[in-house]
C-alpha cells in the first residue's frame, strides 16, 4: 500500500510498472514544478497522506522497542523520529510520556501527554493518560476534571471510572468513589475494581460490607488468592476466627507461599496456643520475606509462648530493627522484658510503645506494673487511672488492687476489688474460665484483705 501510495504521488500511476521504494526512502518532498501540469485534482491529499504515513513509519519500530523494555534505543529513535517532523508525532510523544513515568519523571511525562493530546484533543488514550499523570502528581481534583472530559468525547470505559473512583478515595469522598467503582463494574468487572471497593468499605470500618464486596468478587474471581485472604482477614477483624481460617485455608491452596496468608493463619494457630504449627507456617513465610517486621514479631512470641526468653527477645529486636516505628513491636518488648524481671528495660519498651500508640489501654496496665516493680507507686497509681479512664476493664482493677494491697493501702485495694467483681461478674461462663491466674489472684486477695 505504502509503495502504490508513492508511485501515484509522482504520476506514474498503479501497476505492474510500479517502481519498488523502500519504507525509510519515501519521498515525501512536493512534486516539482516540471511535474505539476500533469498532476490530478487529488495529487494534494494524496500528499498529506504520504506525509502522515512518513510520519508513522517508524512507529512498529518503537512499538517493538518500548514492549522490549529497551528504552535507551526506543527514546533514541523517539528523538530521532520527533527532529524529523518538528515534533508533530503523537504516537512517539506518547511513548516517550510513558517511558519518563516509569522512570519517575512523573512531571515531565505529565507535560508530554498533554503535547500528545494538544496534537490528537480527541483521543481519549491520551487524556486517560493525562489524568494517570495527575492522579500520581497527587492532584486528584485536576485528575478527575480530565476524566470528566474523557466521558464527554469517548465511550462508556470502566478505566475511567475506575481512576475517577480512586481519585475519590483519595480525597476521601467515599460514596462518590464507591459509586464510580460500582460504574466501572457495570461497564466491565475486574478484580482490581472490587478489591477497591471493598479498601473504601474498610477505611471507613464498616467490614461487613466490605466483606460483601470481596465476596462478590469470589463470585467473579473464584480462586484469586488475593480476595480470600482479604476476606479472611476481615473476618479476623470481625473475631469470627473460624471462618477466617476457612478463606486463608482455601488460599494457601491456591498460593500455598503467600507470605501475607501464611502472618495471618500462623497468628490465628499461635492465638489457640499451637506455637510448634505455627513456627512451622513462619519458617515458609521467612522464605518469602525475611525482612517482614510482622513476621520476626510473631515469630518472637511464639518463643515467648513457649518460655524461650532469649530466642523471643532475639526475634523481637530483629523486628524492631526492621520498623523501629511499629508500637506493638515495643509492646511485646516490653512484655518479655517484664516477665523476665528486667523492669528498666520493660519501662523502656512500654513508654516507647504508649509514645508512638497512646491510645492502648493495655499499655498502660503494664507501665504501671514495671513501675510498682520499680518502687515508684504514685507515677504506677498515676498509670493504673490512665488505663481505668480509657477503658472500664476487670483485669486493670485487679492488678491495680495488688499493687496497693503490696504498698499497704488496703482500703484503696478493697475498692478496687470491688470493682473488679462487678465486671467479673458481668461476664459469661467461658471468658470466666479463660485464664486460671486471675482466678487464683483474685482468691488471694480476697483473703488477705479478708483478714482482721
Amino acid at each position: 500500500c505504502l509503495r502504490r501510495q508513492a508511485g501515484m504521488d509522482h504520476g506514474t500511476g498503479a501497476g505492474d510498472s510500479d517502481p519498488e521504494v523502500e519504507d525509510d526512502q519515501v519521498d515525501i518532498e512536493p512534486p516539482s514544478t516540471v511535474a505539476t501540469p500533469l498532476m490530478k485534482p487529488g495529487a494534494s491529499s494524496s500528499a498529506s497522506s504520504l506525509k502522515a504515513i512518513a510520519r508513522e513509519r517508524r512507529n512498529y519500530q518503537i512499538h517493538l522497542l518500548y514492549v522490549r523494555q529497551d528504552f535507551k534505543d526506543c527514546l533514541v529513535l523517539i528523538e530521532t523520529v520527533l527532529a524529523e517532523f518538528n515534533g508533530m508525532c503523537e504516537y512517539p510523544i506518547y511513548v516517550k510520556a510513558l517511558i519518563k513515568r516509569q522512570q519517575g519523571q512523573i512531571q515531565e511525562s505529565l507535560q508530554l501527554f498533554q503535547a500528545a493530546t494538544a496534537l490528537n484533543p480527541h483521543n481519549v488514550a491520551n487524556l486517560k493518560q493525562v489524568g494517570r499523570s495527575l492522579y500520581l502528581l497527587g492532584k486528584h481534583k485536576a485528575a478527575i476534571d480530565v476524566y470528566d472530559e474523557a466521558q464527554r468525547i469517548g465511550v462508556e470505559d470502566w478505566e475511567i471510572w475506575h481512576n475517577k473512583g480512586l481519585c475519590y478515595m483519595y480525597l476521601k469522598d467515599y460514596d462518590q468513589s464507591v459509586d464510580c467503582f460500582r460504574q466501572a463494574n457495570e461497564v466491565q468487572r475486574h478484580d482490581t475494581t472490587f478489591t477497591q471497593m471493598g479498601k473504601v468499605f474498610t477505611l471507613q470500618e464498616n467490614y461487613k460490607q466490605a466483606i460483601e464486596v470481596y465476596l462478590e468478587a469470589l463470585e467473579f474471581s473464584p480462586e484469586n488468592p488475593e480476595v480470600l485472604t482479604t476476606i479472611g482477614l476481615l473476618y479476623l477483624r470481625l473475631g469470627e476466627n473460624y471462618r477466617a481460617f476457612d478463606f486463608l485455608g482455601n488460599s494457601l491452596t491456591h498460593d500455598p507461599k503467600n507470605p501475607k496468608t501464611i502472618l495471618a493463619a500462623g497468628s490465628i494457630i499461635q492465638d489457640h496456643s499451637d506455637m510448634d504449627v505455627a513456627l512451622i507456617k513462619y519458617r515458609i513465610a521467612a522464605v518469602q520475606t525475611p525482612n517482614s517486621a510482622q513476621l520476626w514479631n510473631n515469630i518472637g512470641m511464639c518463643f515467648f509462648g513457649k518460655q524461650r526468653y532469649i530466642a523471643s527477645i532475639a526475634c523481637l529486636k530483629r523486628a524492631l530493627y526492621l520498623d523501629p516505628f511499629e508500637w506493638i513491636i515495643s509492646y511485646n518488648l516490653g512484655l518479655v522484658h517484664l516477665n523476665t524481671g528486667q523492669c528498666a528495660s520493660a519501662f523502656h519498651f512500654f513508654s516507647s510503645s504508649i509514645n508512638l500508640k497512646s491510645d492502648f489501654p493495655s499499655s498502660y496496665m503494664y507501665l504501671a506494673i514495671t513501675l510498682a516493680k520499680l518502687d515508684d507507686l504514685d507515677n504506677a497509681c498515676a498509670a493504673y487511672e490512665k488505663a481505668i479512664g480509657m477503658e472500664s476493664d476487670h483485669l486493670f482493677h485487679l492488678n491495680y488492687a495488688v499493687t496497693l494491697l503490696n504498698s499497704g493501702d488496703e482500703t484503696r485495694a478493697a475498692q478496687q476489688l470491688e470493682e473488679f467483681e462487678k465486671l467479673f461478674g458481668a461476664l459469661d461462663d467461658e471468658t470466666k474460665g479463660s485464664d486460671p491466674d486471675i482466678l487464683l489472684q483474685r482468691n488471694l486477695l480476697t483473703r488477705a484483705l479478708a483478714k482482721p
